[in-house]
């Protein structure tokens, strides 16, 4: 978030100027709507619900620059409530009438809990609440807040469920990094292997890296660490969910992090349309987490690498995302590291 965001605990007022604030710059509302994966994804899946959008009333949580609302009105709906927060709800209110949809969209300005709706429930909820390891500064207890507050029975949720993804890797790009304190000497003369233990410690930290990760680096089929149901899950079960993993390498490397990903399904006739950001699919702006370990361990063909995750907010800022692993390679010891993502990530990337 922003620079002046400490290493301690913020009054939440604050937590939330720092998040919102964020959100009122053109530049992360241009890196979303270039994102076509994730555009185009919600485009479809809103366009493959209009049996169930048409003539009802949709509420968009977070609405950003009002795009999915506008979507919603494309497939026919009747009357859509935009809420937004920050100050970017000023452009959406611009954009929804210079697209002649302000007779059926209404831009509110305010967060869902503290905003008054003049229904008293909606037929579908829609909302791209999702942050970098799915739930860093997502604004997903909003969206449950919403359907418990506005949705009735038999609403819709767009998207309707949520799952996480775990893979053992061999990040190339460290491994080079780590190594080039050691190629100095025949290039120049001078030795400064002592540098590849500070750069192991400057770079296999305890930050959650957000990282493309090619598929050449991922050395296991993906295994499931977690579901949430987003028609179910609750406030409660959000901020504390715990996956266990085991994977089984492809061959002969050496595994230097773990990567999480996530997908969100949204419901159809015949099957999901799943909103993936794998690395074994097209990037998305949310790239993928990587936990680098303290310890690269050699692995071969059907090596297991075991282990739990548990991931829970951060004591310093409520939306931001804390994932403590413990990880089994091989015979190896376990290893055990808590991560999180730095502050002032979200600033530095624009």
């Amino acid at each position: 978030m922003s620079h002046l965001l400490k290493k301690r605990k913020l009054d939440k007022n604050v937590q939330e100027n720092l998040y919102f604030d964020s959100y009122s710059d053109v530049t992360i509302h241009e890196e979303m709507i270039a994102d076509h994966v994730r555009t185009n994804t919600y485009r479809t899946a809103i366009l493959r619900s209009s049996d169930s959008i048409r003539g009802k009333v949709v509420l968009d949580v977070g609405a950003g620059t009002g795009v999915l609302s506008m979507f919603c009105v494309q497939a026919g709906a009747k009357k859509v409530y935009a809420v937004e927060a920050c100050s970017i709800a000023e452009q959406a209110v611009k954009i929804v009438k210079q697209n002649q949809m302000d007779d059926r969209i209404e831009v509110i300005r305010g967060t869902v809990e503290t905003i008054d709706l003049p229904v008293e429930g909606v037929d579908v909820i829609v909302s791209e609440w999702m942050g970098y390891a799915l739930l860093h500064e997502s604004m997903l207890n909003s969206v449950l807040y919403a359907r418990d507050k506005w949705l009735k029975p038999g609403g819709l949720m767009l998207p309707s469920k949520a799952e996480l993804y775990i893979s053992p890797i061999n990040d190339l790009v460290v491994e080079d990094r780590l190594n080039f304190w050691c190629t100095v000497k025949d290039q120049y003369g001078i030795d400064m292997s002592p540098m590849s233990e500070f750069a192991k410690k400057c770079i296999m930290n305890n930050d959650i890296a957000i990282n493309l990760v090619t598929v050449e680096d991922v050395l296991s089929h993906p295994s499931r660490l977690a579901e949430l149901d987003l028609h179910t899950v609750t406030p409660e079960q959000v901020a504390s969910v715990r996956g266990t993993f085991s994977c089984e390498c492809f061959g002969s490397a050496a595994v230097n992090a773990l990567c999480v990903w996530f997908t969100v399904s949204f419901p159809g006739d015949d099957k999901p349309l799943v909103l993936s950001t794998s690395p074994f699919k097209p990037e998305t702006h949310w790239k993928q987490a990587v936990l680098y370990l303290d310890s690269p361990r050699d692995v071969m063909q059907d090596t297991k690498v075991v282990g739990e995750i548990h991931m829970y907010p951060s004591e310093e800022s409520a939306r931001h995302i804390c994932i403590h692993v413990e990880c089994a390679i091989g015979e190896h010891k376990k290893q055990s590291k808590t991560f999180s993502i730095p502050d002032g990530y979200s600033e530095a990337q624009q």
